[in-house]
């Protein structure tokens, strides 16, 4: 059966602004209302069961003398103090499980640190801003998507176990969060009693995605990355003259990598040369082939010696313009584009890596836009963006949860969505486990100026 889906939400548009970030802290579940024409505090409060002051608490804006509820204002939504237990029945082993009713749609719970209280708190505020975009543009597309939101400030020492009893929770269909490791068993086993998805967005420690069949984990660890960028560059270099650069960084763990690919190399009876950045002109020179296209490979993702690699090749190519040179990268370098962007052009580059943030993307220059004049604020420097990963987050599962229901495991199949930044594609995790997200690209700086994502 196809389920009937109505949604629009927007938080912390200007009228309320930052106000609801304190609210955040204090209210453990809420929703967002956007006010029509003609409504009224009293009857909006009316409307969910709650009392005025429980409104205007949880919207501090709202209660001043001056204040006027406009159409278009977003308001947060307290939950009832007054939520009576929920009925119960057997589950066949003596225990029992919850069967309260569950609201019309999408039910969409966020249990991430939402404050402003540390970096933490400001970054997860930004994925949860590009979260709701989400669901907001989902409902311009097809007014027949409804979507609840329900969310709770799951602060690092918060216990998540005392959410549990939540019947907001409960009746959640998909959950993103949380942030912490400590916090990831528990709330992975109320998802998994309960069937709800759990989306997994950030960086964690352990294995539970193989053992826990609720699980989506974004965060792919560094070995996995590894093997990915190794097979990339196998796929697509195997045959080309491959020069490994040491870049006398003792700082660097980029030997994992290094390794594993000469092995490969190897293996195949590929050869390959070695040299050092601080080898003469002569010498550097010598290990470049004139018959074969060259790859480049270098043992840091450090920008330093990265600067020192450039200078090299420049000297290289003043001497002898003929030389074919490409380059094989880390995704740290995506950070150093402002800096090194002619020369990745240049030195034809590839950088292996799970996202891509271009800002010339007619569609993520409009997100970015729409997030500037909900917010009054420009999203974070930081790469990937997380308001952009949180869009994307929030288009691809609850397209495919609106599209196959309990049956969406985020497979390769199923994607009805070309995210804007973020890789997304999973897989099975074990026998008995959840779904692994295996995204993975080359981003390419072309000769010819242009760039592109090659997706694996």
């Amino acid at each position: 059966m196809i389920m009937k889906f109505l949604f629009r939400s927007i938080l912390l548009s200007l009228c309320i602004g930052l106000a609801a970030v304190g609210a955040a802290q204090s209210v453990e579940s809420q929703q967002t209302y956007k006010v029509k024409k003609k409504d009224t505090v009293y009857g909006i409060a009316r409307k969910y069961n709650i009392s005025i002051d429980e409104l205007l608490s949880a919207n501090p804006g709202a209660a001043d003398a001056d204040y006027n509820l406009k159409k278009g204002t977003v308001l947060i939504i307290p939950s009832p103090r007054n939520v009576q237990p929920s009925p119960t029945k057997s589950n066949g082993d003596g225990g029992s499980s919850v069967v309260a009713p569950r609201a019309d749609g999408i039910n969409v719970g966020v249990l991430l640190p939402l404050h402003q209280v540390d970096g933490d708190g400001k970054r997860m505020l930004e994925y949860y801003r590009g979260l709701l975009m989400a669901f907001d543009d989902l409902k311009e597309e097809n007014s027949d998507i409804k979507i609840n939101v329900y969310s709770w400030n799951l602060a690092i020492d918060k216990d998540v176990k005392t959410l549990l009893s939540d019947q907001n929770l409960a009746n959640c269909d998909i959950v993103f969060g949380p942030l912490y490791t400590a916090q990831v068993k528990p709330l992975a086993a109320f998802c998994d009693a309960h069937n709800i998805k759990l989306v997994i967005p950030f960086s964690i420690s352990g294995n539970d995605v193989e053992r826990n069949k609720s699980i989506f984990q974004v965060y792919q660890s560094p070995e996995k990355l590894n093997v990915s960028a190794v097979n990339a560059f196998m796929d697509r270099f195997a045959k080309k003259h491959v020069v490994f650069v040491d870049c006398n960084d003792s700082t660097s763990r980029k030997g994992m990598f290094t390794a594993e690919l000469r092995k490969r190399l190897e293996s195949v009876g590929a050869k390959y040369s070695i040299t050092n950045l601080k080898s003469s002109e002569q010498s550097f020179s010598k290990a470049f082939s004139r018959s074969e296209s060259n790859v480049v490979v270098l043992n840091t993702g450090r920008s330093p010696e990265l600067n020192v690699a450039f200078a090299k090749l420049n000297g290289l190519r003043a001497n002898d313009p003929s030389v074919a040179i490409s380059m094989f990268g880390y995704t740290e370098w995506l950070m150093y584009t402002k800096v090194y962007l002619e020369l990745f052009h240049k030195y034809d580059a590839y950088i292996p890596t799970t996202f891509y943030y271009n800002p010339l993307n007619m569609t993520t220059a409009n997100v970015e836009n729409k997030y500037r004049t909900w917010f009054r604020s420009d999203m974070q420097t930081a790469l990937p963006r997380f308001a952009i990963t949180g869009y994307d987050h929030g288009q691809f599962f609850v397209r495919g949860l609106k599209k196959y229901g309990k049956k969406f495991v985020g497979a390769r199949w199923q994607n009805g969505y070309v995210s804007l930044q973020n890789q997304l594609k999973f897989e099975k995790a074990g026998t008995n486990g959840g779904m692994q997200n295996r995204g993975f690209m080359l981003v390419h700086y072309r000769l010819d100026g242009g760039s592109e994502a090659i997706s694996y």
